[in-house]
Parts: C-alpha cells; structure tokens; sequence
C-alpha cells in the first residue's frame, strides 16, 4: 500500500463499538471484495470492501473477519481469515500478509489460512444462534453485480437454514458515521493531498488547454503524495459542460473567456475528500461570473453554519433551498411569480440547484451515516451548493468537507483549499 500503516488501535476500537451492539450468541461475517475481470487476463484494480477495512485493516483481496463476542474458546471471539501466502507468491505478486504482519495490521491475535474457513466457521456455528450478514443498504446502492458478501449469505441459509438472521448494516450506518480523532487525521491528510493538487492546475490552467491535461495534473500530484489517485471519476468540466452534473469525458478544450468546474478529490488510506471549485479558464472572472460564483459561495458559507449537532438532514436541505432561492432572486433568474407558481415538491430553486447539498463522507465518497436521526458531533458532511445557468454557459459548485463540533461552527478539513475570488485570480495570474 502506498499509505503509511495505520495504528491498530484504531480497528480494534471500531470492532469494540460493533461488538457491543451484537446480540448474544452471535456472529458476523464480512468478507473482501472480489478482484473484477475486465477481459482475457485483466483485472480491474483491487479495492477492498470498506467494512471489513473499517473492522481490521485488511486491505487485500479473499479475507473474511469473523466476530463471535460469546465464543467459548477465547481465542475465537476475532478471527481474521487471509489467503495463505509463500515465496512463489511474493515473486509474482508481491508481498502479502503473512500470519503475524495480520496480527500487526488489524490488532487480531487469531489468524488462519483462508483454506480453514469452512472448517473453523462450522464449528462455532454449532454454538451461535444468530448470524449478521452485511447486506448493502446504503440509499444510493444499484448493485447488479452478484458480490462476495451476496454469495456467502446465499450458501450460508442454505448450510444454516435453522440459524437467526441479523443485519450489521443498521450498525456500521450509525457507528462508521462518527468518526474517531484517527480517522479525522486520515481524512485531513486526503485533503491536504486534494489541495496540493488544486493549487497545482490554478498555475497550470490557461486559455487551449484539455481536459484531460488538468486531470493528469491532478493524479500526478495525488500519486506522488502517496494516494492511489481520486476518490471518485473525476470531473472536470469547462463552458457549458458545468451543466452537466456528472460529466466524465474530460475531453474538450478549455476556451478563452469559459470557467471550468472541478469536483476532483483525492483518496488517502481509502479515506475520501470531496472537493469543488470553478475557475475561470483565463485566470479573471467576468462581472457575470462573479455574481454567480460569490451567490454560491455565500449559500456555501452560510449552509455550513448550520451543520451543528442536532440538524436533521431532510429539513437542512430544505433550509438551504431558502438560500439558494434568495440567492437566485438576486441574480435576477428567478422572480415572484416563480415563487407564486412552486410546489412543496417542485420549488421553483430545483430549475437551477438540482442536486442535494451535503452527504456523509469516509471511508466512501457518499458515506454510512445516520440521516434520519439528527446530527452527532464527529459526523463529516459535504456541503457543495451549485447555480446552473446552461443558456448563459455559467455552472457553479463550491464544496468543502466538514466535520461537526460538539459546539460551534464545523471545523472545515479544506479551510486552506483556496476559494474567495481575489485568491483564485492572484494565483492563476502570479
């Protein structure tokens, strides 16, 4: 892995707060993902399943962590099961964990060869009486192909059709949204590598440059800074792609008097950042654009306020759609007859914001986290407003990562990411 290891002691806590929430006399599996083939003997590269990273740090392909809380055997209470390794292996494939560098990793004193999984996994089955499967229950999920977790849970009933079925879904929602002060760090250092790379592109951006040149910008500076690259496709949007939400060709040319929109971010230790910004491509906004832009980065600024402990999700999008609006009354795109002719379920702001302000951020993009409950100290929210205006060729987003304060105002993780207009145009025209 390119990252520095993580301290144990941080997987060894989150499987702490797990465990204490299992029934008695239970057992949870998780398993890695699958390596994905592309055609012939490609693979796509191998990302590992975020739960059974968050629970112990295994970051390689085929390992199961077991967690039985009630196991009479002591040393079965965590077993970490990893693809057994030799010196074959390590010639063609590279180093992979060994019994003891597992223990390192995770924190886990059992460990076992994959191949005895079967065999360890019976045995402690004939002493529970529930099983936790980790089913995907994320609100965005559209999962159609068949994964490692989907076929164990399909052999496991059948193998254990008298046992009880639990879901450990509902629990990592609401522990893997708050986060521990270490992850925090891990999240600071994606964004510290995000902004390395932004300030990169603000001295490389000029009139007839691609796409695709800002993006190689960007993946140089993450790469060499120890990221594996983005944490999402990236998007880099100039003129009138900005109107396109999710644009991903990344293939025109930038041209003189346009702005581009960047939501591009860097990965670290598979931990997300999440970042917007829009420029203008010749490093000076127009009167217009500015209007825009500084319209977007009040809502941005104020929406960010109200990110406090005890916010519901639902009602915070609803108070930002009241910006949004005002904003846009403003800049002379809506009027009072638009106001007059809304819905609660088609506002009249949805013409030009369509998308929602804020989501978790972690160890993915688009999070686990609570969003009907309200707010906890320690959760990391997004918070990205956006004008679209395509008949002007004008799309603005800002957007910043943040986490909530027990008191006060969000601690903003990309505070020195630049975004007030003067900065931008100084350092586009240094």
């Amino acid at each position: 892995m390119k990252y520095e290891q993580i301290p144990n002691s941080l997987f060894t806590k989150n499987r702490k707060k797990f465990k204490a929430r299992m029934k008695p006399k239970s057992i949870a599996i998780f398993n890695s993902n699958d390596i994905y083939p592309i055609g012939a003997d490609s693979v796509l590269p191998f990302e590992q399943h975020r739960d059974i990273f968050y629970l112990s740090g295994a970051d390689q392909e085929e390992s199961i962590l077991l967690l039985f809380p009630d196991a009479s055997d002591k040393t079965r209470k965590e077993i970490l099961f990893v693809r057994e390794t030799n010196e074959h292996i390590a010639i063609w494939e590279g180093e992979k964990l060994t019994k003891d560098k597992a223990t390192e990793v995770s924190g886990i004193e059992t460990i076992y060869w994959l191949k005895e999984f079967d065999s360890v996994f019976f045995d402690l089955m004939t002493e529970a009486e529930t099983i936790y499967f980790n089913t995907n229950e994320h609100y965005r999920q559209a999962v159609e192909t068949q994964t490692r977790e989907a076929r164990f849970i399909q052999n496991c009933k059948l193998k254990f059709p008298a046992h009880q079925v639990a879901k450990s879904n509902p629990i990592l929602q609401e522990i893997r949204g708050i986060k521990e002060p270490e992850e925090l760090d891990l999240m600071q250092k994606a964004c510290d590598i995000t902004e390395k790379g932004f300030r990169r592109v603000l001295e490389f951006v000029k009139p007839g440059v691609w796409e695709y040149e800002i993006e190689a910008e960007l993946l140089h500076q993450f790469v060499r800074n120890r990221s594996k690259g983005f944490a999402y496709p990236p998007i880099i949007a100039s003129g009138n792609n900005a109107n396109v939400l999710h644009y991903l060709e990344n293939n025109k040319q930038c041209q003189d008097g346009d702005m581009i929109l960047m939501d591009t971010a860097a990965e670290y230790a598979n931990y997300s950042s999440d970042l917007t910004r829009t420029i203008p491509v010749n490093g000076k906004f127009t009167k217009r654009q500015r209007q825009v832009y500084e319209a977007v980065l009040r809502v941005k600024d104020d929406a960010t306020k109200m990110l406090v402990p005890g916010t519901l999700w639902a009602a915070y999008h609803k108070e930002v759609g009241k910006l949004i609006t005002s904003e846009l009354l403003g800049l002379g795109l809506l009027d009072k007859a638009d106001l007059q002719n809304e819905t609660e379920e088609h506002p009249a702001y949805k013409k030009y914001f369509m998308h929602g302000t804020s989501h978790h951020i972690g160890l993915n993009t688009h999070d686990y986290g609570a969003l009907k409950t309200p707010m906890k100290a320690n959760m990391v929210f997004t918070v990205e407003p956006g004008i679209y205006i395509p008949d002007e060729k004008i799309g603005v987003r800002l957007e910043d990562d943040v986490v909530i304060q027990h008191t006060g105002e969000p601690f903003n993780l990309m505070a020195n990411i630049p975004i007030e207009v003067e900065e931008i145009e100084e350092l586009m025209n240094a």
